[in-house]
């Protein structure tokens, strides 16, 4: 199922799903079904991913034609990021492409060797925003803003020392993030001030349930600037695939609900380039992920 959070000029956000090529909207489409549906995306996912398999029984057996006083053309919504405010920091997962690593070693003063265990990282809540949106540059904080294309793995239920045989049971679905990076904000090592900043994580368009995608370690991704292609890989290419990822994740704390894994991104980001290159006003960016979509963003100081 392919799932949204939008918005009409009469409407605050609310959850839908595409269906025949229109916007339904979810809780509607419980009312004239008589089966309770809530209004946002983090409800739903806490009803567990069983409630999919039971809304998709429901769709097929309604008429099209009583979808059509709940439904909205495409083009006449506003997309919003899948989980517009997530309930705790997204979880990034840095270094886990090969020849990501082996740019960041040549320019950001990383290790040349691959990380043995996977190199975790958080992005807060107010770094989400929805395709098209803008990525603000805060000049005063930086002047290497970067991008990074990645496959974001929401979680579907609670789990601790979840082993990677079961990891996939633990997931709802996918998106797309742009892990959006100030380089010259890391202090003494961390993080969270060069991967924290408000608008830092891109997020969309749609968010996919993994029913709709078979093989989530074999997606084509790339990334655009201005037009122009600096990014293009394929999910195949991960040193932790996501069953790793959830194994380690939920050793170290409790995954529930919710939460989401930023999976990392491949080599191509700006840093990387010879001469460096950062993004600037206007630069327009396109994250795409095979089977979700595509997620564009322009740059805008501030």
């Amino acid at each position: 199922m392919k799932l949204l959070t939008y918005k009409t000029q009469d409407t605050e956000p609310r959850l839908g799903f595409i269906h025949n090529n229109l916007v339904i909207d979810m809780e509607d489409f419980g009312n004239i079904s008589n089966f309770p549906l809530p209004d946002n995306m983090l409800d739903l996912i806490d009803l567990g991913f069983e409630i999919i398999s039971e809304i998709t029984d429901l769709i097929e057996n309604t008429r099209d034609v009583d979808f059509e006083e709940i439904s909205h053309k495409i083009e006449s919504v506003t997309f919003l990021a899948p989980i517009p405010k997530p309930r705790k920091n997204i979880i990034g997962i840095g270094l886990n492409y090969t020849e990501h690593v082996a740019e960041s070693a040549r320019t950001l003063d990383t290790s040349n060797e691959l990380p043995q265990q996977p190199v975790i990282f958080s992005k807060p809540p107010t770094t989400v925003t929805a395709t098209n949106t803008n990525v603000l540059l805060n000049r005063k904080l930086t002047n290497q803003l970067d991008w990074e294309v990645e496959l974001a793995v929401v979680i579907s239920k609670k789990g601790k020392y979840v082993p990677k045989s079961e990891a996939l049971d633990y997931v709802f679905g996918y998106t797309i993030i742009n892990d959006i990076s100030a380089r010259d904000c890391r202090r003494s090592g961390q993080w969270i001030v060069s991967k924290g900043q408000d608008t830092f994580a891109p997020m969309g368009p749609i968010l996919v349930t993994k029913d709709e995608i078979e093989n989530p370690h074999n997606l084509n991704m790339s990334l655009t600037v201005n037009g122009i292609e600096k990014q293009n890989s394929n999910t195949k290419f991960m040193l932790f695939n996501i069953n790793d990822l959830i194994e380690d994740l939920s050793t170290v704390f409790t995954l529930e609900a919710g939460d989401i894994i930023a999976t990392g991104t491949p080599a191509g980001v700006g840093a990387g380039r010879n001469p460096q290159e950062w993004l600037k006003e206007g630069d327009v960016i396109k994250s795409t992920v095979e089977k979700i979509g595509t997620i564009e963003n322009t740059v805008k100081e501030i």
